[in-house]
């Protein structure tokens, strides 16, 4: 049976927005870090203005990967529980 891509395998953003492969290839622990550190930049104001849309754009990028590995996560976690009503392993397809 074939699957459906599943967000974290996407090189779509929602909204049809192309996540850049760097971002891609992060983990989910990488990619918070980096939104984490835009925040604290962009709410320091150590940024200009046109820096800033860039930032935040990157951070929206990252935002949604962060997501879309946590929704991939908790698909992943789903199956292991509701497996011909006992807890068991299936194995998970990797990008």
């Amino acid at each position: 049976m074939a699957r459906e891509p599943t967000p974290a395998s996407s090189t779509e953003a929602k909204g049809g927005e192309e996540v850049p492969a760097d971002i891609r290839s992060m983990t989910f622990e990488r990619a918070l870090a980096d939104l984490e550190e835009i925040v604290r930049r962009l709410e320091s104001g150590e940024v200009s203005l046109e820096e800033s849309i860039a930032t935040y754009t990157r951070g929206t990028q990252l935002k949604r990967h962060c997501e879309a590995k946590l929704e991939a996560a908790r698909e992943q976690v789903e199956r292991i529980e509701l497996r011909h009503g006992a807890v068991t392993a299936v194995p998970v397809a990797t990008d």
